[in-house]
């Protein structure tokens, strides 16, 4: 194991990650924030670069690492990120429990949009921007953004990017990582700048845009006002955030296939066509079943439009609490949860790629089942999948669910409501943000004991790191030299 290369780059990405909070610093001193707040996010940053500076200077003598570096250095960057990112919420005193402040940040680097924060108006404008800032940052992927600005950490830094960018199978756009890194940052930063022209002309304060449109482009969820969208009661909003989350829900693959001219190759995809296919049928189903409580169908489909858009992309953004809509629409709901947005997006759960694989091998073995003479092969995007491939998935959905049943037992030991405890992990475990019950769209979960919290952060974190990176941590062949 090269232990000198994993300490040299972590120490690289958190003295780059430190750096960022110059930029709410900025916020703060523009608004006129109280030296306390100003100083909370200083003294975070000096403390951090007090402690990974030196280490990022360290000469190395070997820079090749291996998968299981990449893993490491992936793994203990965000745990560590989630750390020193939840300081200036401490130091500043707008949350005053550290572990409330870690779960805030690592729900906000996660893309998770689940708050500990009870009052919304009471949070300076500075920590809402660094909540909002950590969605955009963490949905890209941070060691994907370093990478894009910084001169190339490893010759292996494909290792850490394979830990860190989401689905089932990674493959780079261009022939240079740095180049791939770059041209996802464009795209991603071009359709955020889009997102924001359209709220402010929707009516949205500049600030209040740029904020939500960063929760929007990492899917992550937090809002600047209580109420989360339903505040500003605008269907011009909603329609623009609900179609936002889409589009950042889509594999970033295909965008950059449409840029160099392969529109119709791109548009071909079927991960595409099935994530559009559920939002429309999901949408309609939740119309129809909540239609009886609402004056008019259209207002009834674009609630479902907007919370389907919203749980299926994990982003987490309210316009209704749908706690009290009937169970069929809430099982859609829980389902839209588990499916989650396309591979190489922004969203969190298992992804569409994933189920369609999924589906389409238990029907395999179902024809095999019927004609055990039969050879039945599987086709994805018009290609056959090479066997591997599908048993990594399937392996992953093993493990998956068997993590998920361990953690739900966890959790149910500090909680008495099992729909809580359930969709908790649920909505953790995805990067989803809003579950039932207590911890529903309005909703927080600040109620929950500090072993909970502590708990659902790190599910945070290995809901979107893929499961691989944080478990290989606690494996204790991964710490042996050879």
């Amino acid at each position: 194991m090269n232990k000198e290369m994993i300490l040299s780059t972590i120490a690289k990405i958190m003295v780059f990650f430190s750096s960022l909070m110059l930029i709410p610093i900025g916020v703060g001193l523009y608004y006129g924030e109280s030296s306390l707040t100003i100083l909370a996010f200083v003294k975070a940053m000096v403390i951090s670069l007090a402690i990974f500076l030196p280490l990022a200077l360290i000469k190395v003598k070997s820079k090749f690492i291996y998968i299981k570096e990449g893993f490491i250095i992936t793994s203990i960057s965000w745990v560590l990120m989630a750390f020193f990112g939840c300081l200036p919420m401490f130091f500043s005193r707008q949350i005053p429990s550290l572990i409330d402040a870690f779960f805030e940040m690592a729900s906000g680097l996660t893309t998770t949009g689940a708050s500990i924060i009870l009052d919304l108006d009471k949070i300076s404008n500075s920590i809402l921007f660094w909540r909002s800032f950590s969605h955009f940052i963490g949905g890209m992927g941070v060691l994907v953004l370093a990478l894009a600005v910084l001169p190339e950490i490893t010759p292996s830094s494909v290792q850490a990017m394979k830990a860190e960018v989401p689905g089932p199978q990674f493959g780079k756009l261009l022939p240079k990582l740095k180049s791939s890194a770059r041209t996802l940052y464009v795209i991603y930063i071009f359709l955020t700048l889009l997102l924001v022209l359209a709220l402010v002309l929707a009516g949205m304060p500049l600030f209040e845009s740029v904020n939500h449109a960063f929760a929007t482009a990492g899917t992550g969820g937090f809002g600047m006002k209580n109420g989360s969208i339903a505040y500003y009661q605008s269907p011009a909003i909603e329609i623009i955030l609900g179609i936002g989350m889409l589009v950042f829900g889509v594999n970033f693959n295909i965008y950059y296939m449409i840029l160099i001219g392969k529109a119709k190759e791109a548009l071909k995809s079927e991960e595409l066509k099935t994530y559009l296919v559920i939002v429309a049928l999901a949408s309609l189903a939740i119309a129809f079943s909540i239609f009886n409580t609402y004056n008019s169908f259209a207002t009834a489909l674009k609630d479902g439009f907007f919370t389907v858009s919203s749980i299926m992309t994990t982003t987490g953004f309210a316009t209704v609490d749908f706690n009290t809509w009937p169970a069929f629409a809430k099982w859609i709901v829980l389902l839209l949860m588990f499916i989650g947005g396309s591979a190489g997006s922004t969203a969190g759960g298992l992804k569409v790629s994933r189920v369609i694989i999924s589906a389409k091998a238990a029907l395999n073995e179902i024809k095999k089942s019927i004609n055990p003479n039969r050879r039945v092969s599987l086709h994805y995007n018009g290609k056959a999948l090479d066997k591997t491939t599908e048993k990594n998935i399937l392996r992953y959905l093993v493990l998956y669910f068997l993590i998920f049943g361990i953690c739900v037992l966890l959790v149910s030991i500090g909680v008495d409501d099992l729909m809580t405890a359930f969709t908790a992990v649920i909505a953790t475990y995805n990067n989803v943000g809003p579950g039932l019950e207590a911890v529903g769209p309005i909703g927080s979960y600040a109620f929950f004991p500090n072993f909970n919290k502590i708990l659902l952060s790190l599910v945070m974190i290995m809901g979107r790191l893929e499961l691989m990176p944080i478990l290989i941590l606690f494996y204790p062949e991964t710490w042996r030299m050879n």
